[in-house]
């Protein structure tokens, strides 16, 4: 452990300030912590210069994440006059441990994705003894506070079901930062997901690395993720249910007829594919094939029809060659994905991938980039266009940015714009759509 001497007028902590970076699991991690100094009796604030505690929840699944929060961080102690005391927590936590200390020196405390539940008891002996500390387990034991979480969204909430990863994918930190897989107790979890909906919370997100591994680690409780979203959907008053992610070896026809017939299970999968090309999908050790996946895809909806897919696809991946990239502009036109989110490759430290020369150039990256968001933007469109005429169930969940119009989510995760009372937010309404603008439908309640 490396250890300096930090600042000792800081010792009285009465406020914290907190910017989370990265996927939905670190917001919820966030949300956990949040509650957790909030029961400590500190006031949280949104401006960073009148808190005594700085909270920093990092992401280090891309380099550009790292670098955001490693600038923002240096720039604050840069500050010639610094009065907070500063922590680290999150994947990059557990990437760099005590190497954050180094290039960081005022940073008071570095906290990792398996000992959030120690936050209090770090800032503690921060506190007491004005040195710095480091908390970065391996293991993660499930014994957090879900219920005391302190959440963002009044109608929709995220609830962890599982953690880590067992996939080790070659370009990805996640097995090293997140650790292996370790499912939550079934009963917790709903009883987690009761207590919500009993606070009003009208839709819930199951998280996970891997959420169709839920229950494998654990076979003795005899409850794999099917089984659980059984449970959930009878419960008095549930709204919506959706879940991410889905490794696609793992996806399974139990749950596919899951998604058919529980009615608060949303018809939409977040169904990596990553790559078109069977050779790059094995240097990514995806462990499927592109058939394979194909024929998951295809069943899924034979059973689920109208069932919306979602996907993240890497481009440029080490040796990616123009006719394998070509394999996967075609691989999303005939799927169609509804929702993308794409990526130029980035090499992580730490990675088997790290490993390999990263041979394609920055400009090649950019150029498949912008071509596969041009296939994705007229999939949209044409998608977009379809609907029009039609009827969709929106849940209502805030105002738009430009403040005159309501906006909200289709169950197949579309968003729609339309003009409404605040007494609309957090129900379900029937809206039908008029056009669209970019990515987004608009519409008007009927």
């Amino acid at each position: 452990m490396v250890l300096f001497f930090t600042h000792m007028e800081s010792r009285n902590l009465k406020t914290f300030f907190v910017r989370t970076y990265g996927c939905q699991m670190n917001e919820l991690d966030s949300e956990i912590m949040i509650g957790a100094l909030q029961k400590r009796g500190l006031t949280r604030v949104h401006d960073e210069d009148n808190a005594d505690l700085l909270l920093f929840n990092t992401c280090s699944i891309r380099d550009l994440a790292e670098r955001k929060v490693m600038g923002k961080i240096g720039h604050i102690g840069r500050r010639s006059k610094r009065k907070s005391i500063i922590g680290v927590t999150g994947c990059m936590a557990m990437a760099k441990k005590e190497s954050i200390f180094r290039k960081l020196p005022h940073v008071d405390f570095v906290v990792g994705t398996n000992n959030i539940n120690d936050l209090n008891a770090v800032l503690d002996e921060v506190l007491e003894t004005g040195r710095q500390v480091i908390r970065t387990s391996e293991e993660f034991e499930e014994n957090l506070n879900y219920i005391g979480a302190s959440r963002e969204d009044s109608v929709k909430a995220y609830v962890s079901i599982i953690r880590g990863c067992d996939k080790y994918c070659t370009y990805c930190v996640v097995p090293y930062t997140r650790g292996k897989e370790v499912s939550r107790d079934p009963d917790a979890i709903v009883e987690e997901c009761r207590h919500l909906v009993q606070q009003g919370f009208k839709e819930i997100t199951l998280l996970g690395q891997n959420v169709n591994s839920y229950g494998k680690d654990k076979p003795e409780w005899n409850a794999l993720f099917h089984d659980l979203l059984y449970r959930l959907d009878k419960i008095e008053g549930m709204g919506r249910i959706r879940f991410m992610t889905s490794h696609p070896c793992d996806i399974t026809v139990d749950l596919m007829q899951a998604i058919r017939d529980l009615p608060s299970l949303c018809e939409f999968v977040h169904f990596p594919l990553q790559a078109g090309s069977n050779r790059i999908l094995r240097k990514m050790h995806r462990i499927y094939t592109k058939e394979q996946y194909f024929e998951k895809v295809d069943l899924l909806k034979k059973i689920v029809p109208g069932v919306s897919l979602g996907t993240d696809i890497i481009v440029g991946f080490p040796t990616e060659t123009d006719a394998e990239f070509e394999e996967t502009c075609q691989a999303f036109k005939d799927i169609g994905f509804s929702v993308a989110f794409l990526f130029a490759y980035s090499a992580r430290k730490g990675t088997p991938a790290f490993r390999w020369k990263d041979d394609i150039s920055e400009e090649v990256k950019q150029e498949r980039l912008q071509r596969l968001m041009q296939i994705y933007q007229d999939i949209c469109s044409k998608e977009r266009a379809d609907m029009i005429g039609t009827e969709v169930e929106v849940l209502v969940d805030r105002r738009n940015k430009d403040e005159t119009h309501l906006k909200g989510r289709t169950r197949s995760w579309k968003t729609v714009i339309f003009t409404g009372s605040d007494a609309l937010m957090g129900t379900l309404q029937k809206v039908k759509i008029t056009g669209y603008n970019h990515q987004t439908l608009l519409g008007e309640i009927k």
